[in-house]
């Protein structure tokens, strides 16, 4: 469509992996496994802490809100991805392209946030055992696993809209898999100096801040174990954090690399499969392999189901 003599784009086209033509099908093999394999983990795990009443626990409560999380996230993204790397469909019209968006990076801005508050539950329970229970009551649990997706909807819709308001008259080709807030700036023909810097702020408040917020909780977590004389309890302590450190520190590391800066590099699209794919399918494991309690029950229902 023509307004004068500029061509408006009505739909954008993926490049996704256009350059490793000749691996697609592999990748479309690894991109159909791991899907397959985050869906059922996380699927898996929410499952298991609503059935053993054992995990009614606010933990376990978190895990189970995060892997529903990823379980939405994942499926935003990775199907489209599919069917790009199979030749059916590059394209995706415009409001299709701002929808997946939004959904896609306010689930992202969402984990970042419910991993904070699974760090403030350990935060609690190692530095406040005795006020542990009273503090993290049913009610306060259910408001902070509410809090990170009314926050996360909020946020990045505001920048949906401030990049969706840009000018794009002519070209439309995405040097990546999904529609995300960087690629799309970089399209633009008009200004975007203002949805550009909406977006380095949000990286702060929505990526860096949480990040910072865990470490202050670790630090104090970290200076409360190395009080305890046992050794069993320092190592039972230890033990309900490495596995929430490993996520988390996988999940920001790519999230802060690729939203920490304005301009959009061809590594971004690489750089995102650590979140959008392989951290979401490794969860169910990190999580479960790590955890003996979580390990023992997965055990005994599958003991259970066998006979």
């Amino acid at each position: 469509m023509e307004h004068g003599n500029k061509t408006v784009v009505e739909e954008f086209v993926f490049m996704a992996f256009a350059d490793l033509h000749q691996m697609k099908i592999l990748i479309f093999l690894i991109f159909l496994l791991t899907y397959i394999t985050c869906v059922l983990g996380n699927l898996a795990i929410i499952i298991i802490v609503k059935l053993e009443p054992s995990l009614h626990k606010p933990m376990y409560f978190f895990i189970s809100v995060f892997s529903a999380s990823e379980i939405i996230f994942v499926s935003v993204i990775v199907p489209k991805c599919m069917a790009i790397l199979l030749g059916h469909d590059n394209t995706i019209s415009f409001i299709g392209c701002f929808t997946q968006m939004c959904f896609a990076d306010s689930l992202g801005v969402n984990g970042c946030h419910l991993l904070m508050m699974m760090a403030f539950d350990r935060y609690v329970a190692i530095n406040h055992p005795l006020r542990y229970p009273t503090i993290m009551t049913e009610n306060v649990c259910i408001g902070l696993a509410i809090f990170p997706w009314v926050f996360a909807f909020s946020s990045i819709i505001i920048q949906v809209i401030l990049i969706a308001r840009l000018e794009y008259c002519g070209h439309n080709i995405i040097d990546h898999y999904f529609c995300d807030l960087t690629p799309l700036q970089s399209l633009a023909c008009s200004d975007a100096s203002i949805s550009t810097k909406a977006t380095s702020l949000a990286a702060i408040v929505d990526v860096i801040l949480p990040f910072l917020t865990i470490i202050g909780f670790y630090i104090r977590i970290i200076i409360t174990v190395t009080k305890i004389k046992s050794k069993d309890g320092k190592q039972k302590a230890f033990s309900t954090c490495t596995s929430h450190l490993i996520v988390a520190g996988l999940y920001y590391g790519a999230a802060m690399i690729v939203y920490g800066k304005s301009n959009a590099s061809y590594y971004d699209k690489y750089l995102t499969l650590i979140y959008t794919a392989f951290t979401p399918t490794l969860n169910p494991f990190i999580y479960t392999f790590r955890n003996r309690e979580v390990k023992k029950i997965f055990s005994n229902l599958v003991k259970r189901t066998v006979l």
